[in-house]
């Protein structure tokens, strides 16, 4: 594969990134994170993200104009909906609950099944998810076409009047990649100010990784290796959610599922794909006890032995990566007509 070199501006680190990607020096990230990869066929533009920001929050892109993506992914509540399933047209339940957008720029397949190789892709999926937005492609591209407005925004950001779905997802992807979340006292703390954490919180980062090891999936700047990992959350009910087996077909993907970032991830309770565990208090008494044991637990589960001072401090570290950036995105008061 033909790769790009970059380097990162002050870290002194050449990377190398696959050739369909390039860095993008268009939207300031805050502190703790890197810039951007914007995809090749997908570059940034204000107007693009603006666009996207509309259609985002649009209800009209579902079939009785009643559901958004901001419904189910609402920046009031941390870009989740603050709910253990998420309600679709017509009232009805999804079987999984809604992951954050926050920071879905650094993530990789989309989904908690990873089925969406890309945030485009990811963008249109919902829109004909029948318990979701209910709507067809075909439909909701009739729809926006026969809005003047609409019509002439995606004219300036691509060129043409006749768009088609791939010009929706792409502009909503776009404006995905700019809800961002950093600067969060961690952040502040690892750039060299000490008193950003508590004593409290420090001791918190030292369990984490020394002792629950919680780094092993969840690291990096995103605290995520975009892994899929079985937890054995639900596999003690009757008919356990298959997860990345449902896409992947493998047997030993049965109810794994990806590792989700913990950036301002107090402000996104309640927690694991189905938001069976309500508070951040509840998560670390799960992977305290190891889990749910199945056939297909992953091997780095295992009981951990927490104090109650230990798994104190741990929530008080978690609480350290609320961060800052996407609190910034102002929703739109009028709509294309």
């Amino acid at each position: 594969m033909l790769t790009v070199r970059a380097f990162v501006a002050g870290a002194g680190i050449a990377l190398a990134l696959p050739a369909m990607f390039l860095f993008g020096a268009d939207v300031k990230v805050p502190l703790g994170l890197l810039p951007i990869n914007w995809p090749a066929d997908n570059p940034y533009t204000v107007e693009k993200a603006e666009l996207g920001k509309l259609l985002y929050f649009d209800k009209r892109l579902s079939a009785d104009n009643t559901v958004s993506c901001a419904t189910c992914h609402d920046p009031k509540r941390g870009y989740t909906d603050a709910l253990p399933v998420s309600s679709g047209i017509k009232g009805q339940k999804g079987g999984r609950s809604a992951p954050t957008v926050i920071n879905r720029a650094y993530s990789l397949n989309q989904f908690w099944d990873g089925r969406a190789a890309s945030l485009e892709d990811q963008a249109v999926g919902p829109i004909q998810n029948p318990i979701e937005m209910g709507e067809t492609h075909v439909n909701v591209v009739a729809k926006l076409r026969g809005i003047k407005g609409y019509r002439a925004l995606f004219a300036k950001c691509f060129g043409t009047e006749d768009f088609t779905i791939d010009h929706v997802g792409k502009a909503i992807a776009t404006f995905e990649r700019t809800v961002l979340s950093g600067n969060s006292a961690y952040d502040r703390f690892k750039a060299g100010n000490k008193q950003a954490l508590t004593a409290d919180q420090q001791h918190g980062l030292d369990i984490y990784i020394n002792k629950a090891k919680c780094d092993q999936c969840h690291e990096g700047i995103n605290f995520t290796t975009n892994a899929y990992h079985n937890l054995g959350v639900g596999m003690d009910k009757p008919n356990p959610d298959e997860g990345r087996s449902a896409v992947t077909k493998n047997p030993k993907d049965y109810g794994a599922f990806k590792t989700p970032t913990l950036r301002d991830i107090a402000r996104t309770a309640p927690y694991m794909h189905d938001g069976s565990l309500k508070t951040l208090e509840e998560v670390v008494d799960f992977y305290d006890k190891g889990g749910i044991p199945n056939k297909n637990l992953d091997p780095s589960m295992k009981k951990l032995n927490l104090t109650a001072k230990e798994k104190q401090d741990l929530v008080a570290f978690l609480r350290s990566l609320n961060g800052e950036g996407w609190q910034n995105i102002q929703e739109p008061t009028k709509f294309p007509e």
